[in-house]
């Protein structure tokens, strides 16, 4: 997938011209690339469109009009572009009762450090590998947001049209599995090729 380039990002006058038409292109891409695992865990599936649409939104937000600021910027959320052969997503752990937010966060410490996220194509397995920084066990503390990658092997990319796709995980206190929908495969997909 084509990296984002600083010159890809529009000035604050221009972007509120065409922010509600793109917000609401970006809502509708995210519906495919939202995929709700068990009771607390919601994938998004990231890209160029998605990136690129926040970081409009964190220049808008802060007021960014150094140019060397904005490539800052972009140099950052690039990181979350899937890599060839690669599904990026960022991962939240989505808690509705606030006196539930720690016990449940506590109950999932390490879903990030250990092969409790994969990705099934097929009879093939694809552990998450997540990115360092957003939980310490020692210290009992896990982050409600996480970056996970998929490397799919060849034989995965080259079947991934064919076969089903899921969501595992298999975590001792949370265990659940998603086939992800045709939509959200065929939004994949390009992503892959």
């Amino acid at each position: 997938m084509k990296l984002l380039e600083p010159f890809d990002i529009l000035n604050l006058v221009d972007y509120e011209k065409v922010r509600d038409a793109r917000r609401r292109e970006v809502v509708e891409l995210k519906k495919a690339r939202r995929v709700s695992v068990g009771r607390y865990l919601t994938f998004v599936f990231e890209n160029r469109a998605t990136v690129w649409f926040q970081i409009q939104e964190m220049v808008r937000a802060e007021r960014i009009v150094d140019d060397a600021k904005i490539a800052e910027e972009v140099d950052v959320y690039n990181a979350l572009l899937p890599r060839p052969g690669e599904l990026a997503a960022t991962m939240m752990i989505e808690i509705d009762e606030a006196a539930e937010i720690k016990p449940v966060l506590d109950k999932l410490l390490g879903i990030d450090a250990r092969d409790y996220v994969k990705m099934t194509v097929g009879p093939r397995t694809i552990v998450g590998d997540f990115e360092a920084g957003h939980s310490d066990e020692e210290r009992r503390k896990l982050s409600a947001v996480h970056f996970v990658r998929f490397a799919l092997p060849p034989e995965a990319r080259r079947s991934f049209a064919a076969s089903e796709v899921a969501l595992v995980v298999e975590h001792p206190n949370e265990r659940a599995r998603m086939v992800l929908s045709d939509a959200t495969t065929k939004s994949l997909l390009v992503d892959l090729t």
